[in-house]
């Protein structure tokens, strides 16, 4: 089973192929629809060549930015993103040796994997939440206590990302988002 977060066949054959791309999705889903967060790997690959952290890491800074920033952009805050994407990929070269794999094969729990994934750039508490059950969910990555790192994220149903996999399944997370702002803006 491949990857359907994107909605679009190109860029989901990127985020199934080249583990940069669900960690740069994630990265990029914020203030920004999920399908078109992670899209944005695609749109990289595209422009760059190649989504190597390592390249992208030591890439010109503006030549980035502008590519980033070429419509359709990466993100609604393209330059942001641009830069923040940039740091991303330096951590992933300087701390794992340019192998993202690393950040979660060498986990040696899920609070470990939790605890990595919130040291970096965009990464809090939610969202590498989110991002330990996307990998636990699609990507069969279950370190010892996942479930626990994951918290509500790791229960079947719809909350998240990590419970997209087709536009039918998209649209279930976006009804239960909008059904949880409703009550919070109720209270």
């Amino acid at each position: 089973m491949g990857f359907g977060i994107a909605n679009d066949a190109a860029a989901d054959k990127v985020l199934d192929e080249q583990p940069f791309a669900p960690l740069v999705g994630m990265l990029l889903d914020q203030q920004y629809g999920m399908e078109h967060a992670f899209r944005g790997p695609w749109k990289v690959l595209t422009r760059f060549g190649n989504l190597d952290p390592r390249e992208i890491a030591a890439a010109n800074p503006e030549e980035f930015t502008a590519l980033c920033s070429t419509p359709p952009a990466i993100h609604r805050y393209p330059a942001a993103m641009a830069a923040r994407l940039q740091e991303l990929a330096r951590i992933i070269r300087d701390d794992y040796d340019g192998d993202t794999t690393r950040l979660w094969t060498e986990a040696t729990s899920g609070k470990d994997l939790l605890n990595r994934l919130q040291a970096l750039p965009g990464f809090g508490k939610q969202k590498s939440q989110i991002f330990v059950a996307l990998l636990a969910k699609q990507l069969g990555v279950r370190p010892d206590g996942w479930e626990a790192a994951a918290g509500d994220y790791a229960l079947e149903g719809y909350r998240s990302v990590a419970d997209v996999v087709d536009e039918a399944s998209l649209q279930k997370v976006r009804e239960f988002k909008q059904a949880k702002k409703a009550a919070a803006k109720a209270q």
